[in-house]
């Protein structure tokens, strides 16, 4: 299953959260696009994959970076990308813009 981080291009820290994504999840795929809209919480990231709930998160920063990977290996694992505890999500709980459903 191919598992998709997409980025906003347009966010201040969207080229950095990038290459540390990159760096961190070599087994996802890291996109970016022009603008996602979510221009009042900069920086976003959506987390996609076939037949998964997708999220989108704003307000980010590299401080998130240990958030963002929990996260991508929490949501790898979740055969329909939801979760029963957030818990585990720390910072990213508070950052979660939507959710749409797979």
């Amino acid at each position: 299953m191919t598992h998709r981080i997409i980025l906003c291009g347009s966010c201040p820290a969207g080229l950095s959260l990038g290459r540390s994504l990159s760096a961190a999840l070599t087994d996802y795929t890291i996109a970016e696009t022009d603008c996602m809209s979510g221009c009042a919480r900069p920086s976003t990231a959506a987390f996609r994959a076939p037949g998964k709930t997708a999220y989108l998160f704003g307000d980010l920063t590299d401080d998130d970076l240990p958030d963002l990977t929990t996260f991508a290996r929490l949501y790898a694992a979740s055969p329909d990308g939801t979760f029963a505890d957030t818990r585990p999500l720390g910072r990213l709980r508070t950052k979660a813009i939507a959710r749409i459903p797979g």
